[in-house]
C-alpha cells in the first residue's frame, strides 16, 4: 500500500526559497560572529565572501544533480546514481555526522547568549534545559513550531535588518557617513588572507540550508527547472545576507576581542542599540535557535528511523516507533544525550564538526556532475565543458581547502567517523559482495 503513497508536488519556486532561507536561520550570522571574527582576525565580511563564492559554485552542481535526479536525498542520492552505491552509502554516512551535532551546535549557541545575560546561570542549566524541552516537544509532536516557523523567520529577518540599520547609525555617528564604506571588514594590514580562508571554514556553517532545499525535489512543481533555480537563489541569498550583516557588524566593532567569544554579537547590540535592543535581539536569537533546535531533531529523527526501516542501520533499535506517539523515541533520546557533548565544547569546534561532512558532501555532489559528464550522460554532456567539468572542479577544490582549514579535532573526528562507517559498510556488504543498503526518502 505504501507504494503507492506519493508526496504531493505542491511547492512553487518562492516557497522553496523560503524553506532554504528559513532552514539557514538568518540570525546564525550573529550566533557565530565571534568565533568567525576571532578565526579570521576581523575580517568576518572576506570570510563569508570567500564561504559564499565556494557554495555559490557548489550549488551550480546541486542543480544539475536536481535536474537529472528529480528525487529526495540531496547529496547521497547523486552519489549513489553517479559514482556507485558504497560511495554513496560513504557520503549518507558523512552527512550522518552533520545531522548528529547540528542540534548541538544550536543549543550551545542558545546557551551561549542565554548565559550572557543571564552571567550567574551556569552555561550547563540552559545547554541541558535546551535538550530536556525540545526532546519532549519532538517526543510528543512539534506541529506548532511547523505552524509559526514562515512568521519566526520574518521576525529574524526584521531582527537582522534592524541591526544592520543600527550598526550603520553608530558608525556614522563615530565615523561619520564616510565611516560605512572601508575596506576593513575584508581586508586588514598585517592579517594574512590564510585568517580569512580559516574563516570561511567556519562561515560555511550558515549556508547549510542551501543543499537542504534538495530534499523537498518530490514535493515541488516543474521539479526538473525550479530545483536548479531555487538552489541558486537560496545560496546567493544567503551569501547577501550574511556578507552585508558580517560587513556593517564588523564595521561597528572592528576588533576581535569580546568578554564571550560565543555571544559577541550579544555585546554589540547592546553598544549599537542599548539595553532595549539587545532584550529583542537576544530573545529572537534565543527563540529562533530553540525552533532550529526542534526541527534539527526531528530531523536526525526521522533520518535514523529511515535508516533503520530500510536496514542501514538495525532496525530493531532505529526503526521503531513510539505506539501512542508515532515518534521515534529512541533516536530523540539519543540525539539528545549526543548534544550533551556540548557541554564539553566551544562554538567554533562543534561548527567544524559538522562543516566536516557538509564538506565531504559539497566534494562529492561536484564528483557526481563530473562522472556523469566523463560518462557521457544525455543530461549532463549539452551542458558543456564549463558546467559539467570545469566548474565541478574548481568547487571541488575548493571545498576540499576549506575542509583542510577546518579546526584539527574536527579533522580527526570526521575521519575516525568515516572509517567507522568504511567498517560497517564493509560488514553489511560482506567485504563489498553485496550492494548496500539503500534508503527510501519517499515518505
Amino acid at each position: 500500500m505504501n507504494d503507492a503513497i506519493k508526496l504531493d508536488r505542491a511547492l512553487g519556486l518562492w516557497s522553496v526559497v523560503l524553506f532554504g532561507l528559513a532552514y539557514m536561520t538568518p540570525m546564525i550570522v550573529f550566533g557565530t560572529f565571534g568565533a568567525l571574527a576571532a578565526a579570521s582576525e576581523g575580517t568576518t565580511a572576506m570570510a563569508y565572501l570567500v564561504a559564499a563564492a565556494a557554495i555559490l559554485l557548489t550549488a551550480i552542481s546541486y542543480g544539475v544533480m536536481a535536474r537529472v535526479y528529480p528525487v529526495a536525498g540531496s547529496a547521497y542520492t547523486y552519489a549513489r546514481k553517479s559514482i556507485s552505491p558504497s560511495v554513496g552509502f560513504l557520503v549518507g554516512w558523512a552527512v550522518l555526522l552533520d545531522y548528529f551535532f547540528l542540534p548541538m551546535v544550536i543549543w550551545l549557541i542558545g546557551a551561549a547568549y542565554l548565559t550572557s545575560a543571564f552571567p550567574s546561570v551556569p552555561a550547563y542549566v540552559w545547554i541541558v534545559g535546551f535538550i530536556i524541552l525540545t526532546t519532549i516537544v519532538n517526543l510528543v509532536g512539534i506541529a506548532f513550531a511547523n505552524r509559526v516557523n514562515l512568521v519566526l523567520m520574518l521576525v529574524q529577518l526584521a531582527v537582522l535588518v534592524a541591526f544592520v540599520v543600527l550598526a550603520g547609525r553608530y558608525v556614522i555617528a563615530s565615523n561619520g557617513p564616510g565611516g560605512l564604506v572601508s575596506a576593513t571588514p575584508f581586508f586588514k594590514a598585517g592579517v594574512p588572507f590564510s585568517a580569512s580562508i580559516a574563516g570561511a571554514a567556519i562561515a560555511a556553517y550558515s549556508f547549510l540550508g542551501f543543499d537542504a532545499v534538495s530534499t523537498l525535489t518530490e514535493e515541488t512543481k516543474d521539479a526538473k527547472r525550479t530545483m536548479p533555480r531555487a538552489i541558486l537563489i537560496t545560496a546567493l541569498g544567503g551569501g547577501l545576507i550574511f556578507v552585508t550583516a558580517a560587513y556593517f557588524t564588523q564595521l561597528a566593532h572592528p576588533g576581535m576581542d569580546f568578554v564571550s567569544i560565543d555571544a559577541a554579537a550579544s555585546e554589540i547590540a547592546r553598544t549599537i542599540g542599548g539595553d532595549f535592543f539587545v532584550t529583542i535581539f537576544l530573545a529572537t536569537l534565543v527563540v529562533a535557535q530553540f525552533t532550529s533546535g526542534l526541527a534539527a531533531q526531528a530531523a536526525v529523527g526521522r533520518l535514523l528511523f529511515a535508516m533503520g526501516r530500510d536496514g542501514v542501520l538495525p532496525g530493531s533499535l532505529f526503526g521503531r516507533l513510539h505506539r501512542k506517539w508515532h515518534t521515534p523515541v529512541v533516536n530523540l533520546v539519543l540525539v539528545g544525550v549526543v548534544g550533551l557533548l556540548a557541554l564539553t565544547m566551544d562554538v567554533t569546534t562543534s561548527t567544524s564538526f559538522i562543516n566536516f561532512g557538509a564538506f565531504l558532501a559539497f566534494t562529492a555532489v561536484n564528483v557526481s556532475v563530473i562522472a556523469l559528464f566523463m560518462k557521457g550522460n544525455v543530461q549532463v554532456k549539452p551542458l558543456g565543458a564549463l558546467i559539467g567539468l570545469v566548474i565541478p572542479v574548481v568547487a571541488s577544490v575548493c571545498d576540499l581547502f576549506l575542509l583542510w582549514n577546518l579546526d584539527g579535532h574536527a579533522k580527526l573526528l570526521g575521519l575516525a567517523w568515516l572509517m567507522i562507517g568504511l567498517g560497517y559498510l564493509i560488514y553489511l556488504t560482506r567485504f563489498f559482495q553485496a550492494a548496500p543498503p539503500e534508503m527510501s526518502f519517499a515518505e
